[in-house]
């Protein structure tokens, strides 16, 4: 708690001052809704598509914005959530979430809002008339009054009327309240501003429903310059400015301009790199006293990064002009002047909607005015928003207890876990660290970097000895042998785990896996250093620690071939709070193919900081010195697989007598004082140096910059730019050149003619109404499909029933650009003709006729006990499932009635059996079969005959009233689906003729990847980290796979299957998981993708187990069962079995998203939606087609995190790279012909 209290009249503390505006409500009327900046289609207004979650297309600008440090913003992005970006932000933010945001952000009013069925409008422009460059101007003013403004133009957002987006509680209180707000971003092209405004009664709610936190969150006014940094990206600046409900109310009623409801900051210009800067035109009392600026004031109590997360007021920081003190302010709550000096962007607090890994605390705030003399008046303000366990418990583990102090909360593993509380894992537990490395690395001498991203990082760790192994792979061979001396970048997942003496902790223990790391490496005698840069987020949604790598400098070069040893060596880890450091100096030999062994030095530097909980003072602090030894030092660059391992054995403890540490050498235990830039080279005894690292001059305690591109100017060529960096260099070429082989810059040619039709940037209308047609170069024209009528850009659908194309005696069906024809009860034909008659009877329905007509059988006469009579359906063809009506028991029968071996079930049980005959299809013009294009967001995609249909996910809420039909597929019976987010195509099974299909989301022709060797297939999965393709066949009783294009077919098993239906796939642990209703046996299996490791998960208590899915976000494999009318669920490496709900229907088909399964219904006829948290069925919809459905997957508007090892080149496999947990295996196709193929592990 701090306080601050005025110490006279004319002297009120300068901690109150930013307060004031909120508390204080000044002279003259609020702002009037006819005073906002005129609006409207009248003014020329775009109109942003109503919705949630809506983004404009971009507005581009014809003055240049200035945001922050930026000069050249040409376009700006309007969203319906109250904020204007200065880039496209990415789906996965379209609601607001964690800030800030990875993208620049103006948020006037940041919240979740609708305009959904006309709640409410955007609308959004750019002025340039000077009626609104000088209201724009006036206002800016006002606010500064010391500043000549004079814009050029002005971008007028205005959301009127705006609903709060209520969430599935929907509260009442909410259901009329609308907001009106404004945001006017005026620009001279060397400043730009920014102006809020918040009319009378114009914001009427303060909060909306959180999709991320599932409760309500205030709103939030706020800027963010979003993601900064090339090489290793991190927050850049923002400033909260407002974002508690009292704060947010008050927007109307205060100012920072003079002026009620009216809001001016400087976004852009000389001063705003750091920060935006706030208008200082306080509102004053009535009385008109004087406040006395220059007053300082103290705080009581420092404030930590738990601390940030949520200060709802401004502090202050130096005023442009000012030196030494402190009058106009910036909004940064996360960089209170008061506060211990700023972290780097990369560690700023997270506000708005806070990540569980992080604290974001602050402490009670009381501000006391008590001391005015003339007029006794007494302000207070006091507002207890302290985070408590209650309120703040799920930031803790699952496995840690939560604790509340006097400023705050603490989380602490329980026993029998390791960790800082916030992340938790069990002692002596195996751990998998997964991740991501790029690089940009100079080998020897070489001008030209070898350049490498999105390279696949694994480790795996046994904590109970302190063994970790790292692979990295596709490492380039130019650059492997080189980096075999870097057993440190895999190292430090060693210290995290390494084995603790008493009284000693590893680094999991110390920072839950959530740090930055920096490390340094100077090659002795080599010129240049590397940078290791790595990010540790915490545990994944999969119990995996996550990482991000990245590497850039120069390392001497290795020869390929050579080995590389490095004795056994030990580290002191100096722990201050929030901070660890180390430095040693270490030796590797070096064993060339045909070269005497050679010993190399090189000395390491590294920077860990990370989060602590402080409000625990008498939790014990790790010693302040800890060694880490590590021994068994193993490091092999594979050169066929490209990929480079490390392996060590780790241990922590105290520094032991006779270790080189032991010597206390300034150089080994950091004392040394040598600058930043310098390596401290140990002689003997407690002797060293420091001399300057390469790119730097000095004397080794202080080191300067050389600037080689003043001192060498042509060092990077013609038609290249030189950019100086602290110890280097880099060099661009100029707009128009690229870099050579030779690393020259060489004119860019690439003029190409573009078919714009093939990438889709065309204006046609959309594919199941027209097509486009590539005319040559870059030119193409539109045209209407049959059926339709228009230009090509707009097409109408012909209405073929007026006049009626059929025959007298039929119905006329009019269909999107199509019609159908059937004829009349009485009559027979195709609709185009039709005759007196019946049509002709089927082979169910002969059959059906002989045996009743055998037996004597009329009318509703009983049948002989014993006798069975086939059933036909309403188009004469068998009904796939069959009973016996005396015996109980039922089978399935194929097309042509035959009983198909090994689906007869025991009384009272109906086998979920499939029809193979598609229903018939009247003659005459058909539907496109085209998809439709899948809108923004995350779908549901089910099957019924003949089509699959999407349902739009809000949330986990289905938007019935959206569902529409994604793809017609007349004549097939189309039963399992599939759907790869990375080329956002869906698979299905078709079981007519049979085949298996895919379509893209995005629009098209579907296709047939399969149609030779397939009997009746079924469930169907894909693998999208290793693009493959899995589906089960109940006819030949196998399971296959593929690659997605249907190549490279293989049989995985044909043995001990029945009925195999339902199968789903993880891989990011290569596991492959299917369902078999086998009457006699029903059971779930598993194996890893590649075949191997086949083992039963599930065989008890099973009746006809359909449908299976497999949640990547929580790694449950969940179930429906039509036998025992459950739905379950269970983590495969922990084989407890969780009963969901009962007593569902017929299950057929299911699948997951968020907190939900949805699962398609035989009896009913529709998609089902149960919340597993609470075990209950909270949804349902019905199709306007009642006909069954089948198969259904969720298209996830991104892909899962995570990784497996044929992610990266196909794993290094020429055919099919199958992954398994922790590796891959590369197999041959079945067809396989030479010897081009092949297999290895």
């Amino acid at each position: 708690m701090w306080t601050a209290g005025g110490r006279s009249r004319a002297a009120w503390p300068r901690a109150l001052l930013p307060l004031l505006p909120l508390l204080l409500a000044g002279p003259g009327g609020c702002l009037r809704r006819h005073e906002l900046f005129p609006f409207g289609p009248a003014r020329g207004d775009l109109e942003l598509e109503p919705g949630d979650d809506r983004v404009s297309p971009a507005l581009e600008l014809s003055t240049a914005l200035r945001f922050f440090d930026k000069t050249d913003l040409r376009s700006v992005y309007v969203t319906t959530n109250g904020l204007i970006a200065t880039s496209e932000p990415p789906a996965a933010e379209s609601h607001p979430g964690l800030f800030p945001p990875t993208f620049g952000a103006v948020a006037p009013f940041l919240a979740d809002l609708d305009t959904t069925d006309g709640l409410g409008k955007v609308y959004y422009r750019e002025d340039s008339s000077p009626a609104i460059t000088q209201l724009a101007a006036e206002c800016v003013q006002r606010g500064f009054p010391g500043v000549s403004f004079q814009p050029a133009s002005a971008v007028v957002v205005t959301w009127e009327s705006v609903a709060p987006y209520r969430g599935p509680s929907e509260d009442p209180a909410q259901e009329d309240q609308r907001n009106t707000f404004q945001a006017v971003l005026a620009s001279s092209g060397s400043r730009s501003y920014a102006i809020f405004l918040y009319p009378e009664d114009g914001l009427q709610f303060t909060s909306t429903f959180s999709k991320r936190d599932q409760s309500q969150v205030p709103a939030m006014v706020a800027f963010s310059q979003g993601l900064v940094g090339l090489v290793l990206s991190s927050d850049g600046a923002y400033n909260i400015f407002a974002n508690d409900r009292d704060s947010i109310g008050n927007l109307a009623k205060s100012s920072n301009s003079g002026q009620q409801g009216v809001w001016v900051f400087e976004i852009g210009g000389p001063d705003t790199a750091s920060g935006v800067v706030s208008s200082d035109v306080n509102l004053r009392p009535d009385d008109g006293e004087d406040y006395d600026d220059d007053e300082d004031y103290d705080s009581v109590t420092s404030l930590g990064p738990e601390d940030l997360g949520t200060t709802p007021f401004p502090y202050e920081t130096p005023r442009r002009g000012d030196t030494g003190t402190t009058r106009h302010r910036v909004l940064a709550p996360s960089r209170p002047a008061t506060a211990r000096p700023a972290r780097p962007p990369t560690e700023r607090t997270r506000s708005f909607q806070l990540p569980g890994a992080r604290f974001p605390q602050q402490h009670p705030q009381v501000i006391d005015v008590d001391e005015v003399e003339e007029s006794e008046v007494v302000f207070s303000y006091n507002t207890d928003s302290r985070p408590t366990c209650a309120n703040s418990r799920h930031q803790c583990s699952v496995h840690a207890e939560c604790r509340d102090y006097a400023t705050g909360f603490c989380c602490s593993c329980v026993a029998g876990y390791t960790g800082n509380g916030r992340q938790c894992v069990a002692e002596g537990s195996p751990q998998r660290v997964n991740g991501k490395v790029k690089g940009r690395i100079f080998v020897g001498s070489s001008p030209v970097p070898v350049v490498f991203e999105n390279t696949d990082l694994h480790s795996y760790v046994v904590m109970n000895q302190g063994r970790s192994y790292t692979a990295i792979s596709t490492i380039p061979e130019t650059v492997g042998y080189s980096l075999l001396p870097l057993a440190p970048v895999g190292g430090i997942i060693g210290w995290m785990f390494a084995v603790e003496q008493d009284g000693f902790k590893h680094g999991f223990s110390i920072t839950g896996g959530e740090f930055t790391r920096q490390a340094e490496v100077t090659f002795v005698g080599h010129p240049g250093k590397l940078v290791i840069k790595q990010r540790f987020s915490g545990i994944d949604e999969h119990g995996h620690l996550t990482i991000d790598t990245e590497l850039e400098g120069r390392v001497p070069q290795i020869p390929v071939g050579a080995s590389v040893h490095i004795e056994p060596y030990t580290e002191l880890y100096h722990y201050s709070r929030g901070v660890i450091t180390s430095s040693s100096t270490r030796e590797y030999t070096v064993t060339g193919p045909a070269a005497p062994a050679s010993i190399h030095t090189y000395q390491w530097r590294q920077t860990i900081t990370f989060q602590e909980c402080v409000h625990d003072g008498a939790r014990p602090a790790p010693p302040s010195t800890q060694q880490l030894s590590v021994d068994s030092v193993f490091v092999l660059y594979n050169q066929e697989e490209r990929i480079l391992r490390f392996a060590l054995s780790n241990s922590i403890g105290p520094v032991r007598d006779g270790s080189p540490d032991a010597l206390q050498n300034p150089c080994y235990i950091g004392t040394h004082g040598c600058d930043t830039n310098a390596a401290c080279q140990p002689g003997a005894g407690n002797q060293f140096a420091c001399e300057c690292a390469i790119g730097f001059r000095g004397d080794g305690r202080t080191c300067h910059d050389i600037d080689e591109c003043s001192e060498q100017p042509s060092v990077c060529g013609s038609h290249a730019i030189c950019n100086n960096h602290p110890g280097t260099f880099r060099c661009e070429c100029e707009q128009g050149y690229r870099f050579s082989e030779e690393g020259t810059c060489v004119a860019a040619m690439d003029e190409r003619p573009i078919n714009h039709c093939t990438t889709g940037l065309h204006d046609c209308d959309i594919p199941q109404r027209a097509q486009c047609v590539y005319t040559g170069g870059s030119s193409y024209t539109c045209s209407c499909l049959p059926g339709f009528s228009g230009d090509g850009r707009a097409c109408q659908d012909v209405d073929e029933c007026h006049p009626s194309r059929c025959h007298p005696d039929a119905f006329c069906y009019n269909t999107p650009g199509s019609f159908s024809c059937q004829c009349k009860p009485g009559y027979r034909g195709d609709g185009f003709r039709c005759v007196p008659g019946e049509a002709e009877k089927t082979r169910c329905q002969l059959q059906r006729e002989h045996i009743l007509g055998a037996a004597g059988v009329t009318g509703q006469r009983p049948l002989p006990p014993g006798m069975f009579v086939p059933e036909c359906d309403e188009h004469g063809q068998y009904v796939p499932t069959q009973c016996h009506g005396s015996t109980g028991y039922c089978w399935c029968v194929d097309r042509d009635g035959r009983e198909l071996e090994g689906t007869r079930t025991r009384p009272g049980m109906r086998p979920p059996c499939l029809s193979t005959v598609a229903p018939p299809i009247h003659p005459g013009p058909s539907v496109p079969p085209a998809v439709i294009p899948l809108p923004p967001g995350t779908h549901l995609l089910f099957a019924q005959t003949g089509k699959i249909e999407r349902l739009p996910l809000e949330g986990s809420t289905m938007r019935k009233t959206e569902a529409k039909a994604l793809l017609h597929a007349p004549g097939k019976v189309i039963i399992g689906l599939a759907f790869d987010c990375v080329d956002k195509m869906v698979y299905w099974t078709d079981i007519s003729e049979p085949s298996i299909g895919r379509a893209s989301l995005y629009g098209g022709e579907p296709a047939t990847i399969i149609r030779q060797g397939l009997g009746s297939p079924e469930g169907i999965a894909v693998d999208h980290l290793g693009r493959n393709l899995f589906w089960t066949d109940s006819r030949l009783d196998r399971i296959e796979v593929a690659k997605l294009d249907g190549t490279q077919r293989r049989v995985l098993f044909d043995t001990d299957l029945v009925n195999p239906r339902g199968i789903a796939t993880d891989p990011v642990r290569g596991n492959l998981y299917w369902t078999d209703w086998n009457r006699d046996s029903p059971k779930i299996e598993t194996s890893y993708m590649d075949g191997t490791h086949r083992r039963v998960l599930v065989q008890d208590d099973l009746g006809l187990p359909n449908g299976l899915t497999f949640d990547a976000y929580s790694s449950q494999l969940c179930w429906v069962d039509a036998g025992t009318s459950r739905a379950e669920c269970l983590r495969p490496e922990q084989p407890v079995r969780r009963r969901v709900l009962e007593g569902l229907q017929y299950p057929f088909s299911v699948t997951s998203f968020g907190k939900n399964l949805y699962y398609t219904d035989w009896k009913t006829n529709s998609v089902a939606a149960i919340d597993i948290a609470v075990a209950k069925e909270t949804d349902t919809f019905h199709p306007h087609k009642q006909t069954r459905l089948y198969g259904i997957t969720t298209a996830l508007s991104q892909c899962p995190q995570g990784h497996n090892y044929c992610s990266v080149n196909n794993g290094g496999c020429t055919h099919l790279c199958l992954a398994t947990p922790g590796s891959r295996t590369c197999r041959c196709p079945d067809n396989t012909l030479g010897v081009d193929c092949i297999e290895r592990k």
